[in-house]
């Protein structure tokens, strides 16, 4: 479903900046047509700032339908208009091309994929996950690095997708359990406790994309 004139819109900023990164834009939809979406200049609801774009910026959005779920989708800004205000112009995304996501089901994918995490100062390892999902992983590593449960861990993702792109997801998690395994090897159960909606998007596209080609099986 595509959002319509008027539905608010929450968005982040693509930026090398890690702190700019993580804030969240508020904005609404005035106008829309075959191409493009007419926005409002976003606001930082917590400063009362607004957020000024360029040409060119790529952006994550955004929007909620019935029942909660988050339509995500990624874009780029094209133009502006200036009518009574500055409005900008963004990229309008295929309809194939909106990921939606039930905030209390998020989906969930068997994946071997590498993953840096970092335990303490002094210990940090690699590791592969067993299962990956917007609101979690699972990592398999070896038995004798000692993992406990509730334990934090700063986290790197490394994910590659079909069209040959690889992202690096960054985020916070909290070792919900830990498993021994007959292989001598351990499991950790990992939930996220700080992770922004542009890289949780990253990891639902990779579901998404996981999901298909079981489906092709």
């Amino acid at each position: 479903m595509l959002p319509k004139i008027s539905q608010v819109l929450f968005l982040q900023v693509n930026s090398i900046d890690e702190e700019e990164a993580k804030i969240e834009y508020k904005s609404r939809i005035a106008d829309m047509n075959d191409s493009t979406i007419t926005i409002e200049v976003p606001l930082d609801e917590k400063t009362g700032r607004l957020k000024r774009l360029y040409q060119g910026d790529e952006i994550n959005a955004y929007y909620l339908t019935d029942g909660g779920v988050k339509n995500y989708f990624s874009s780029s800004v094209v133009g502006f208009t200036e009518d009574t205000v500055r409005l900008i112009q963004i990229k309008k995304p295929e309809a194939d091309a909106i990921t939606r996501v039930q905030r209390r089901s998020f989906l969930r994918v068997p994946a071997e994929l590498e993953i840096a995490v970092k335990y303490t100062e002094q210990l940090q390892f690699v590791a592969l996950t067993e299962d990956v999902g917007g609101g979690g992983i699972s990592f398999i590593c070896d038995g004798y690095i000692p993992l406990a449960s509730s334990a934090p861990v700063s986290c790197w993702l490394l994910i590659p997708y079909k069209n040959g792109s690889i992202e690096h997801v960054p985020f916070k998690g909290e070792i919900v359990r830990v498993k021994q395994l007959e292989t001598g090897k351990q499991l950790a159960m990992t939930r996220f406790i700080d992770i922004t909606d542009r890289e949780r998007q990253k990891i639902i596209r990779y579901c998404f994309e996981r999901q298909m080609d079981f489906r092709k099986r």
